[in-house]
């Protein structure tokens, strides 16, 4: 019997001055069975980071033609591809050739020596920024997971402030390249 995917409904009321964005939404996440709760948590927070009305989560983990999330307008033109994880060369590199930009956002514990292996090759890829998670920032994520939801965030110089409940947590990434 095949496994089935975990639902999360996110309701989250958000304010990015950076980008001079403001927005209540209403998400739904299903957690493929081979996706970690952490993986869940930096999808989520991607999402949070890029927001737009054209964004949208893609099949990412059971479809190697879709991104985790991307904006597509209405051209059917992908206007931004995001990708999670330790990514290889070849997956960014058509992602690059079908969207104007690509982002993609690392985490876990293992990203530094990953970085090391692969930063030259990526360098050569003009529309790719990656950004990395600290590992104690995903560990404080998964601690708010729940089957619903409910996060408000401020977006301002770089700095995603996220509150749920009473707790409070300053999330920032680091910028590899």
């Amino acid at each position: 019997m095949a496994l089935k995917a975990t639902i999360y409904k996110a309701t989250i009321e958000l304010a990015d001055m950076d980008r001079n964005y403001y927005d209540s939404l209403q998400l739904t996440l299903a957690q493929h069975p081979s996706e970690t709760p952490q993986r869940l948590m930096v999808r989520l927070m991607a999402f949070i980071l890029n927001a737009h009305e054209d964004l949208q989560f893609g099949k990412g983990v059971s479809d190697e033609n879709e991104a985790a999330i991307w904006q597509i307008n209405y051209s059917d033109e992908i206007n931004l591809w995001i990708e999670l994880g330790q990514i290889d060369e070849k997956r960014l590199k058509k992602a690059c050739n079908q969207a104007k930009a690509v982002k993609l956002y690392c985490y876990g514990s293992s990203v530094n020596t990953w970085w090391s292996q692969v930063e030259l090759n990526m360098n050569k890829f003009e529309r790719l920024t990656i950004e990395q998670f600290e590992p104690s920032t995903c560990e404080e994520l998964v601690k708010l997971l729940s089957r619903n939801m409910e996060f408000q965030c401020s977006i301002q110089d770089g700095q995603l402030w996220l509150t749920s409940g009473e707790e409070t947590l300053l999330i920032e990434t680091i910028k590899l390249k």
